[in-house]
């Protein structure tokens, strides 16, 4: 290990007092934030990633300044399985976030897809077996596990699509959803999904699955694929058009990042416990909104009207997705979510401090909490 705490592609971190947590994705938008937590909290932490993504030098720059003792980094592809298996065996625990996260690009290299998103998982599983199968593994999923929930009968009430089944009307898809995987990423997430409970399962490995719905916050640096939150207000803070696939009526339900790395912690911190389970992790009902009237918010934020162009339905968009969140809630003991009128106008605040923009007065207070 070099003396900035930097490993070279294929060598271990130098052994320490106590094992390192390895993050990998660990310089990606919720990566960073949940090994800066790590740190925070006295954790030595291994961030593994290929830094392919724009802006994610930034994220591990950013940590590297506020942990210098604490953050190593190996920069390198989970497909380099020499690489991934060094780490892993000296792993105290396992964040899994690296993946191909686009469906757009899973349509167009959907082997590429499978590699990162099927093939890697397994290669880390089976490295973590290898080394005795008792280190603890959270795996990041998705909402796509669940389709494009076209069986659901929805209607429109005041511009928004709602689901006319009650029951998920009022507290969103459960867990017990049958599992319906649409596109290549559908199948590679979901097949990694399922991979990472069956090791629980058929080896004993402890493992956990949390399926993320919307996810914004700080060090987002989202893309028209990604990260539809921060790349809304983006362009929004920049004047440009925004592309809306779709009729910007379909519903999501959007969570911090605060509240998704509390999540991420507590399923650790009770491994042993809730080995072998999938949770739903959003916003849940109370963060439930359509497109629309999140842009309404935003040109509210930015003072301007956001000029906007409209494209057909992607493959395997969902014309609502909302959590249903409460078996995170009560038996992770999670606390309420941010609400997301405050949690949007935080990002916009950080976004237009990190560009460099002036900020508007009504954005003065959100950006000194994000400071």
């Amino acid at each position: 290990m070099s003396a900035d705490g930097v490993s070279s592609v294929g060598s271990a971190p130098a052994v320490r007092a106590a094992r390192p947590v390895l993050v990998t994705g660990g310089a990606g938008f919720i990566g960073c934030n949940l090994a800066d937590r790590l740190a925070r909290e006295g954790h030595d932490v291994v961030v593994y990633d290929v830094l392919a993504r724009a802006g994610v030098e930034a994220n591990l720059d950013w940590l590297k300044r506020r942990h210098p003792r604490r953050i190593s980094t190996v920069i390198a592809d989970v497909r380099d399985t020499g690489s991934l298996d060094a780490v892993a065996h000296d792993a105290g625990a396992v964040f899994h976030l690296a993946a191909q996260v686009a469906v757009t690009t899973s349509l167009t290299a959907p082997v590429d897809d499978f590699d990162v998103n099927v093939r890697a998982t397994l290669s880390l599983l089976e490295s973590l077996r290898a080394a005795g199968g008792t280190t603890p593994v959270v795996f990041a999923s998705t909402n796509k596990v669940y389709g494009d929930l076209g069986d659901l009968e929805m209607r429109l009430e005041d511009g928004a699509y709602l689901p006319t089944d009650p029951t998920v009307r009022r507290y969103g898809v459960s867990e017990g959803r049958p599992l319906d995987f649409h596109t290549p990423y559908g199948c590679s997430k979901g097949a990694a999904d399922q991979y990472v409970l069956d090791y629980a399962r058929s080896f004993g490995l402890p493992t956990a699955v949390l399926r993320m719905s919307c996810i914004y916050g700080p060090r987002q640096m989202g893309t028209e694929d990604q990260g539809w939150v921060a790349h809304f207000l983006i362009r929004a803070l920049a004047g440009e058009r925004i592309s809306i696939y779709g009729d910007g009526r379909q519903v999501r339900d959007i969570l911090h990042v605060d509240d998704a790395v509390d999540a991420y912690m507590a399923v650790w911190r009770d491994i042993g416990r809730v080995s072998g389970r999938a949770f739903n992790l959003g916003g849940g009902p109370a963060n439930a909104v359509s497109l629309r009237r999140l842009l309404a918010h935003i040109e509210d934020l930015v003072g301007r009207p956001v000029p906007l162009d409209f494209s057909d339905w992607r493959a395997g968009d969902q014309r609502y997705f909302v959590a249903d969140t409460r078996r995170a809630h009560e038996e992770l003991g999670l606390k309420p979510a941010k609400g997301w009128r405050e949690g949007v106008a935080e990002l916009a605040a950080w976004l237009a401090e990190a560009r460099g923009l002036k900020l508007a007065d009504h954005l003065v207070e959100a950006a000194s909490r994000c400071a």
